[in-house]
């Protein structure tokens, strides 16, 4: 069983080095890892692969040796096990608003007696059969997480006990969604602001992690401040933009087009 090296700096108290992917992109899994990152958000709820472009990046981030943490596009209990079976350390699961469908995720995901998990022992989690053995099962919840994603202000209300649930390793706000929420709410419901320090006080009184996407270099070291471990800094979608306006920009220069 690959050691995760996202369990390892929370274990640590330490931030985790995070950034995103959202394409099909096998080079830019060995350039985060060059570059000290410890995790990659693959985004599959927004973003569609095939069951075999999954699979072949995950054999990538075991080659690198990087963490995968899986946003799902499923809540369907043994393909998200499978998730973990070829290969990916985390999965980040959309849209948890109570702690019942926490409960739900951790029986989904996680072995006996933490979880209802089904074994199988033969994929690339243990080394398709040649390192699982009878302490598989412990070594995949132990080397294995679950980020549930507050995105609603249900779920915001809903913090502290979903925060309890043992098996949760993580709380992600999605700032995007809770603040579509948030504009439709009744007046004098929480700010985005208070929605984020409520979730964070909710992780820390249960010693879970917590965080979000950070938008700046200031906005990261915010966060980090409030006690955020789990800061997704940088993306495939970000870097594309920033090199081609830059790119367009000499164009312009060279080309007196300016």
């Amino acid at each position: 069983m690959r050691p995760s090296k996202t369990l390892a700096k929370l274990r640590a108290g330490k931030p985790v080095r995070m950034c995103a992917l959202g394409h099909f992109i096998p080079a830019y899994i060995r350039h985060a890892a060059h570059f000290k990152y410890d995790c990659i958000w693959l985004d599959l709820e927004h973003r569609e692969m095939s069951q075999r472009e999954v699979q072949s990046l995950l054999a990538y981030f075991h080659l690198c040796d990087i963490d995968c943490m899986l946003r799902a596009p499923t809540l369907e209990k043994i393909r998200l096990y499978r998730y973990f079976e070829d290969g990916a350390a985390g999965l980040m699961i959309p849209h948890v608003s109570t702690a019942e469908r926490a409960q739900e995720l951790v029986r989904a995901v996680k072995f006996p007696p933490i979880g209802d998990r089904g074994i199988d022992g033969a994929g690339l989690d243990s080394d398709f059969y040649l390192q699982g053995g009878e302490d598989y099962t412990d070594a995949a919840n132990r080397e294995t997480f679950l980020v549930v994603q507050i995105e609603t202000p249900e779920a915001v209300d809903n913090a502290d006990e979903i925060a309890a649930v043992p098996g949760v390793d993580g709380l992600f706000v999605g700032p995007g969604d809770l603040s579509l929420r948030i504009r439709n709410a009744p007046e004098g419901s929480r700010t985005l602001e208070e929605s984020t320090e409520h979730v964070a006080a909710a992780a820390k009184r249960h010693g879970k992690a917590w965080g979000q996407p950070g938008f700046s270099a200031e906005h990261v070291k915010q966060l980090h401040q409030q006690g955020a471990q789990l800061v997704n800094y940088g993306g495939d979608f970000g870097a594309f933009m920033k090199m081609l306006e830059a790119n367009s920009r000499d164009l312009d220069a060279a080309y007196g087009e300016e």
